[in-house]
């Protein structure tokens, strides 16, 4: 069965009641090899005010959808993706594994310093020399240097969100 790589599409639609929501619409193929198209309602425009929001809410419902097709070592996988599905999964408020506090630091730390940085680039193309040079060079917003236990910190997310790649394959 050749899988295709599903983006998706979000759109705006609007109940008979006059509310406007976000909507995902993707393909798959049902168990005969037809394809079948599917929705779900992702929230609506009070929850998500902009389409960026809604298709930030969508990427971790997007490797879901292409859970087979990413396991494929020809398929490129943004770190942005990487972040949403780690937050989502990993940083819930219904994990106990990780205390209140720490799932507020990391997802700052993701949010704040990963995120701009690499966010754009896919997983395959993130190497160590590149993260540690970037490590040297990070500056608070006043631009003096960063603390290095604070950049330390930072090192240690990005590892803890490499290794949750590797545990979701």
């Amino acid at each position: 069965m050749n899988l295709r790589y599903q983006r998706g599409h979000v759109r705006e639609r609007r109940k008979k009641n006059g509310t406007t929501y976000w909507e995902f619409m993707w393909r798959e193929q049902d168990g005969l090899g037809k394809r079948v198209r599917r929705t779900t309602m992702i929230g609506t425009l009070e929850d998500y005010p902009t389409r960026e929001l809604a298709q930030a809410v969508v990427n971790d419902l997007r490797m879901r959808i292409n859970e087979d097709r990413n396991r494929k070592t020809n398929h490129n996988i943004k770190v942005t993706d990487l972040i949403d599905h780690y937050v989502s999964t990993e940083l819930s408020t219904t994990e106990t594994r990780y205390s209140h506090a720490t799932r507020i630091i990391y997802r700052e730390f993701l949010i704040r310093w990963v995120k701009p940085r690499w966010g754009n680039f896919n997983l395959t193309d993130v190497r160590t020399i590149a993260v540690e040079t970037w490590l040297r060079q990070l500056r608070r917003r006043d631009g003096d240097e960063l603390a290095n236990s604070t950049k330390a910190k930072i090192r240690n997310v990005m590892s803890v969100l490499f290794n949750h790649a590797i545990r979701y394959e």
